[in-house]
């Protein structure tokens, strides 16, 4: 099938249909009726001889053409606007654009603040929409342009995705101000014996700590697993439990809630974090200052190595 056959415009109604899941979100980003959207996605099904959504529940489920074409949508539309932009010269008091990022919620509470209130002194057009997906999905929506960056620990990713060292930093234990083991020493020994909340977004496998633990023979024992490092920070008050967390997002929960800091009684490696985007947008001006931005974060907390 060849592209002049198609209204290039009819693209743009199925990449925020993919997007929102929706028909009447679609309509509502895209300031058009629903009926208008309806009418475009139902030429785009006849041109391309596919279904493209199917109704589930409330909302649209891409059908498997769906989401390999997606990929390349994203990419050709991603890179249509970054033509547009760098037809100009690029000013941040000018940019208009949301970026999406994937964030941990440890890596929100330490970055996006800081990462807010420095935009907005220099580009108070821009927005940021922080998306929760899989982990194992990060290179995926990258590459296809649902997500213009992701922080996160190093892990294996293909020649596609760059990254860059952002920062690191020491593990440290938490626990609540008044727990029993506050009046003992902390010991290796005094730590192991008390349960461990492992906060992890996968459902099964190690952590950090464990990995390092089971090369000395040792092992904790993990009273719950949860993907979120606030939520688990609250179990705390009310048990007697530990988390292991990074110092500097651990010092930040201390000054707001009733946890105390101890140190984690074991040598451990430090943890890397690192900063990744697909290499279709290393050169894109408004790509490369956002990372700019994060990177002067970082530099501003004194997280940097």
């Amino acid at each position: 099938m060849h592209i002049n056959r198609i209204d290039l415009n009819l693209f743009v109604v199925f990449e925020a249909i993919y997007t929102e899941g929706s028909i009447t979100r679609a309509a509502e980003v895209l300031h058009l009726t629903q009926p208008a959207v309806s009418h475009a996605l139902s030429r785009l099904r006849e041109a391309l001889q596919d279904e493209l959504f199917i109704r589930y529940g409330k909302g649209m489920r891409p059908t498997p053409f769906a989401r390999q074409l997606i990929v390349n949508v994203r990419q050709s539309l991603g890179g249509l606007q970054r033509g547009l932009q760098q037809s100009r010269e690029f000013s941040p008091a000018n940019l208009e654009t949301t970026f999406r990022l994937y964030l941990r919620d440890l890596f929100e509470v330490l970055l996006l603040p800081r990462l807010i209130a420095q935009c907005n002194t220099i580009a108070s057009q821009v927005k940021f929409s922080c998306i929760r997906i899989a982990r194992d999905q990060i290179q995926h929506d990258l590459a296809s342009g649902r997500v213009d960056l992701a922080v996160d620990v190093l892990f294996s990713h293909d020649p596609d995705i760059l990254h860059q060292k952002l920062c690191s930093d020491e593990s440290v234990c938490l626990v609540r101000r008044n727990h029993p083991a506050m009046n003992r020493e902390w010991t290796l020994t005094e730590c192991l014996k008390w349960p461990h909340i492992l906060v992890s977004s996968r459902e099964h496998g190690p952590g950090f700590e464990d990995i390092q633990l089971a090369r000395h023979g040792l092992e904790r024992s993990i009273g719950l697993r949860i993907p979120q490092y606030y939520a688990a920070a609250l179990v705390l008050l009310e048990s007697d439990m530990v988390i292991c967390a990074p110092r500097q997002f651990a010092r930040a929960l201390v000054a707001n809630l009733p946890l105390a800091v101890l140190p984690f009684p074991m040598l451990l490696a430090e943890m890397e974090i690192y900063m990744y985007w697909h290499h279709t947008l290393d050169q894109e001006p408004a790509h490369r200052w956002l990372r700019s931005q994060l990177m002067q974060c970082i530099r501003n907390a004194e997280l940097a190595d």
